[in-house]
């Protein structure tokens, strides 16, 4: 009796591990897949699953969750231009097809890298660098719809492709920096010009304007000097004083009046030539004589025009005819 009690013991022990071996759990976003003596059984979804010891294993599990595969390719363009892009594929395995997508493929990462290799190289080298930055989204959608057609067969749905990282040579990326900073000091230096241009085109319109103002000013001046001396000389002529010695009177005025401004400035320089005692005073006599001499020509030429007028005036006149009646001498 104690030795059957004694195979009892180990007997037991194993059933209880076969009893713990039947029950398993499967995570959240998971799938585990059974099988019968290596044929597949179900598939089994998240919680606490039971399975038959020895007859029924766990032939593996595959996450449903969101996935990303980054994978780098390195081609050229039209221009000839070696360039690396960065092609992150985001997919997730369809819960429908869970089958599929454990049983027919092998390895899942390295077929999506092969497609994205084929769908690159067949579309990058239609392009120009520049286009290529441009354009990345298409080569985006250009490989999530070839690897849509692929990868639904396996069970893999294509959620999104992004180019996320576009890298030249670095040669090609220097002389692209100084292309861009020529292009910049280009568009620079003709802001810099036309900001001169304006410049120049102000300043020349308010020298314009100045100029116009001055003239119209001196013009001004001049007009109303001419009313001033005008009423003078009428003023001199109520008291007396005929035209010349009132001309002559404002003259001398004038003089000195421009003696007494040139003294009133500190930094001004007077220089009265010829170079003798009595030759301010001489040379002012000298240009008032001047004048009252021009004057009297002036009149006398005035007068003898008038007289000239007079005697042509005469000889136009007709001799008066004789009367009716009166004899006629022979």
């Amino acid at each position: 009796m104690g030795g059957f009690i004694i195979l009892l013991i180990p007997i037991g022990i194993i059933f209880f591990f076969l009893l713990l071996s039947s029950f398993f759990t499967v995570k959240q976003q998971t799938a585990a897949l059974i099988e019968n003596f290596g044929k597949f059984n179900s598939i089994r979804t998240s919680g606490l699953q039971f399975k038959i010891p020895i007859v029924q294993r766990i032939a593996g599990r595959v996450n449903l969750k969101i996935q990303q595969l980054d994978v780098m390719v390195e081609t050229k363009t039209k221009d000839d231009v070696f360039v690396r892009l960065k092609i992150s594929v985001q997919f997730q395995v369809i819960k429908e097809k869970v089958y599929d997508a454990f049983y027919k493929l092998e390895n899942p990462h390295d077929q999506i890298t092969s497609y994205v290799f084929d769908v690159v190289r067949a579309e990058v080298p239609k392009m120009k660098l520049d286009d290529v930055f441009e354009r990345k989204d298409d080569i985006a959608i250009a490989v999530k719809t070839e690897l849509n057609e692929a990868m639904i067969n396996y069970g893999y749905d294509i959620i999104k492709t992004l180019v996320t990282d576009i890298d030249p040579d670095v040669q090609v990326k220097a002389a692209m920096n100084r292309i861009n900073a020529a292009e910049r000091e280009k568009v620079a230096a003709e802001y810099e010009a036309e900001a001169e241009r304006i410049k120049i085109v102000a300043k020349a319109r308010a020298e314009a304007e100045s100029k116009r103002l001055q003239g119209q000013g001196i013009a001004d001046q001049r007009r109303e000097i001419a009313r001033g001396l005008e009423e003078s000389v009428d003023v001199l002529n109520n008291v007396g004083i005929n035209s010349q010695e009132a001309s002559a009177l404002i003259v001398v005025t004038q003089h000195y009046d421009t003696l007494q401004s040139i003294g009133e400035e500190t930094n001004t320089n007077l220089i009265l030539l010829p170079n003798s005692p009595q030759a301010g005073s001489n040379m002012l006599n000298d240009m008032i004589a001047s004048f009252v001499a021009s004057n009297q020509i002036g009149e006398q030429m005035k007068k003898e025009n008038a007289a000239k007028g007079i005697t042509k005036q005469k000889r136009k006149t007709p001799p008066p005819r004789p009367a009716e009646g009166d004899d006629l001498k022979y």
